[in-house]
């Protein structure tokens, strides 16, 4: 989701206009909403506003500040084809996503908003699940107790007490083992109203109970396995757009896997 604070289409960041703070005294016009700067109605973006430095979100510095931020992450090779079969029929008619658009696989917004985090000091130094603090200082002086807390799917899959335990231990929630089991009536309510505005996407989700290691560890596939299964479900043309996604996020993940909590 972190796709939709950056820019779209690599254009330069700038805040929001609703979100701008700004000392209104006598004579000045109200607040400007979203899409509307001075009186005139424009299209969303790009905003006549100014930008924060080295901020590449359209969200303010003292905004971001607010949240605990956490970075869930999953291999391209599993995230993108999975993406791609929502946009196609007869996912397609579900999800009302009838384009695929490789540029919102999100991997790199993802990396350049983590960076940003990092080097402001709002999460980091130490790293969940990586033992203690190296002692490393930020550029600007300024350290922070919010750990970097980035959690890679297949870990999570791998092993899901492991993982959540060390989660919750990083973000200061006390662990209990119900987190993993949402078997009760109100709770199925609960998913399903939390997922309700994206159909198609999560239905494994809401028609699951708990959340349960598999069975066996995700083995890596080579390129030609991997090609060969996704010309027969997707055709050649989409197993080319696939291969070529996958590959444009592959630096971009790895990047944000080393800093996923480890567990033994």
């Amino acid at each position: 989701m972190t796709y939709y604070l950056v820019p779209p289409d690599g254009n330069p960041p700038s805040i929001a206009p609703s979100l701008q703070s700004k000392k209104r005294g006598v004579g000045t016009s109200k607040a400007s909403v979203n899409g509307t700067t001075d009186g005139a109605t424009k299209a969303p973006y790009p905003y006549d506003t100014d930008a924060e430095p080295n901020n590449p979100t359209v969200i303010p510095r003292d905004v971001l500040g607010k949240f605990h931020f956490t970075f869930l992450i999953r291999h391209p090779r599993s995230s993108i084809p999975s993406f791609y079969r929502c946009t196609i029929p007869p996912l397609d008619e579900v999800t009302g996503f009838y384009d695929f658009m490789p540029s919102e696989a999100g991997y790199a917004e993802l990396r350049r908003v983590f960076d940003y985090l990092l080097s402001e000091g709002q999460v980091g130094p130490k790293i969940a699940g990586q033992g203690e603090s190296n002692g490393h200082v930020l550029s600007n002086g300024f350290t922070q107790e919010v750990e970097v807390c980035v959690i890679d799917a297949d870990d999570l899959l791998d092993n899901p007490t492991g993982t959540v335990e060390a989660y919750c231990k990083s973000v200061g929630l006390d662990y209990d083992p119900k987190m993993l089991k949402w078997d009760t009536e109100e709770e199925q309510q609960q998913a399903k109203d939390a997922f309700e505005k994206w159909p198609g996407f999560h239905e494994d989700v809401m028609n699951s109970k708990e959340l349960k290691a598999r069975g066996h560890k995700k083995k890596a596939k080579c390129v030609k396995d991997e090609d060969s299964e996704w010309v027969e479900k997707y055709g050649e043309e989409g197993a080319k757009i696939i291969r070529e996604t996958v590959e444009a996020n592959m630096e971009d993940y790895e990047y944000l896997k080393q800093y996923a909590i480890k567990v033994e």
